[in-house]
């Protein structure tokens, strides 16, 4: 009998994180953990680093010290072709979707396969497609330009695209922004039906109170460049941290943390 307390493996360890922009420093110290198959969202105030931290993981902004271990290899150990084979197991969503605008949806879901996958064109075009049916967009949305879009369906491509070469860890930088309530909760459903389908981690950067409730296992806040609170979005009433009272149990919080959570999986 498989015992039901074991702890979820660990994928990702960053340790004493210090990321800044010249003399500025915006993570100071930070430490995190994320954890095989679950989703965790990662909130704080405006300019607290929270796309900065996805963005130092990820190896777009340059660290000034700390550790960051992926998939248990120190990224500042790997050589060219281990950082590339490190890649491969990560999908990125930003937070405008960042597609290619010359190039059509199928295209932009492509690009990677190109440069890693060695197939035929006729299999490229059977993946890509598929992706996007996984997502709710149709084989005709592939052969549109991203400015025949609308936001929501440039949002699913870009969730797409992050799923193109299957990963085991994605990356979602304020995937509802901008999005009315009905598309954010439509989206907020996907986000957690691939989760459960693919298996994959899911490490979500947002604002929106809703999708924390909805649909993360857990829930980390970053204040002062630390992250000062770290657990499912329940435990948050038992931090002190002043932020945390005030974005969970203010005003606006207070409409959700009075509601009956709303679990993702279906036990």
């Amino acid at each position: 009998m498989e015992h039901q307390d074991k702890k979820p493996e660990t994928i990702a360890e960053i340790r004493d994180l210090v990321t800044g922009f010249g003399d500025k420093i915006v993570l100071d110290g930070l430490s995190l953990d994320i954890r095989r198959s679950e989703t965790l969202g990662i909130v704080g105030g405006s300019g607290s680093g929270k796309s900065t931290l996805l963005r130092t993981i990820i190896g777009l902004l340059p660290k000034k010290s700390g550790t960051i271990r992926l998939f248990g290899q120190d990224i500042d150990e790997l050589g060219d072709a281990g950082r590339r084979s490190i890649e491969r197991r990560w999908g990125v969503m930003f937070q405008r979707g960042a597609l290619f605008s010359s190039l059509t949806v199928m295209q932009n879901l492509q690009f990677q396969m190109r440069e890693v996958l060695d197939v035929s064109q006729r299999l490229m075009d059977e993946m890509a497609i598929a992706r996007l049916q996984m997502v709710g967009l149709s084989g005709d949305d592939a052969y549109k330009m991203p400015s025949e879009l609308s936001g929501g369906m440039i949002k699913r491509a870009a969730l797409a695209r992050a799923l193109a070469l299957d990963p085991e860890l994605v990356f979602l930088d304020e995937p509802t922004s901008g999005l009315d309530p009905i598309s954010a909760g439509e989206f907020d459903q996907l986000i957690g039906t691939l989760q459960r389908t693919l298996g994959v981690s899911v490490v979500m950067v947002t604002h929106d109170l809703q999708s924390l409730y909805a649909i993360t296992d857990r829930v980390a806040v970053i204040s002062g460049g630390k992250v000062v609170a770290d657990g499912p979005v329940e435990t948050m009433s038992q931090s002190d941290d002043p932020w945390v009272q005030s974005y969970f149990f203010g005003t606006r919080g207070s409409a959700f943390a009075d509601e009956p959570r709303r679990t993702k999986r279906m036990e």
